[in-house]
């Protein structure tokens, strides 16, 4: 019986808070039954869904990692020379790889270019002989990636929860996009400073015309 592993990410855009990444390792004959509950792309559920399902998901899994990447972390990379957000989302992955003995992985793709996407998996795989496949939108097609979203998309929900409610504030989502996120970064970007992505363009836009203001104050 073939061991395969699903591999996603949730939060890998907001300017607030962790990403993390998630992998659910399970027989083949057991994936039906996460479709039997209803498993599917976290974004097509509701929050109520994903959490009863997050609970399901763990007790049919043969085995399973979460990884916490902070946003420390993700603008250590984004600094760096050799690395960016797709790389450090591989790097990631094969961790979780390497630490769940499957015969199978399957990896959501955010990489336009799948080919070197692959092939920085590879080379970082221990398990040279498993069978790899990754693809755009893995998460809509194969149910065992759709279950490693659940546990993502719970674990980073839980994860603004907690930030939420350390500040006395709205945060918003964490999205740029968010008027509610905007209204916070401008007049939280220098009191929480561990919670925020400072790589990400609108808190640079911010820091910059602040420290630029200054400036010309001076």
């Amino acid at each position: 019986m073939k061991t395969i592993t699903g591999i996603d990410e949730a939060g890998r855009g907001p300017v607030i808070g962790p990403m993390v990444m998630a992998g659910v390792s399970a027989d083949e004959k057991d994936i039906e039954k996460f479709k039997s509950l209803g498993v599917k792309d976290s974004k097509l559920l509701i929050p109520g869904q994903r959490q009863l399902l997050f609970k399901e998901i763990k007790k049919i899994a043969k085995d399973y990692k979460i990884i916490i990447i902070s946003p420390e972390e993700i603008d250590s990379a984004l600094n760096s020379k050799d690395l960016n957000l797709n790389w450090l989302e591989a790097i990631k992955a094969t961790d979780i790889i390497n630490q769940i003995d499957s015969e199978k992985a399957i990896v959501d793709c955010p990489s336009n270019n799948i080919y070197a996407y692959t092939t920085y998996l590879l080379q970082r795989i221990k398990n040279k002989k498993i069978e790899l496949v990754v693809e755009h939108k893995a998460d809509i097609k194969y149910a065992v990636v759709s279950a490693a979203s659940i546990l993502a998309k719970v674990t980073r929900d839980n994860e603004i929860k907690k930030i939420q409610d350390k500040i006395a504030e709205p945060i918003g989502s964490g999205y740029p996009s968010d008027p509610i996120t905007k209204e916070f970064i401008k007049n939280n970007y220098t009191k929480f400073p561990e919670i925020f992505r400072k790589t990400w363009a609108s808190y640079k836009r911010l820091a910059d015309s602040k420290k630029q203001k200054n400036i010309l104050d001076f």
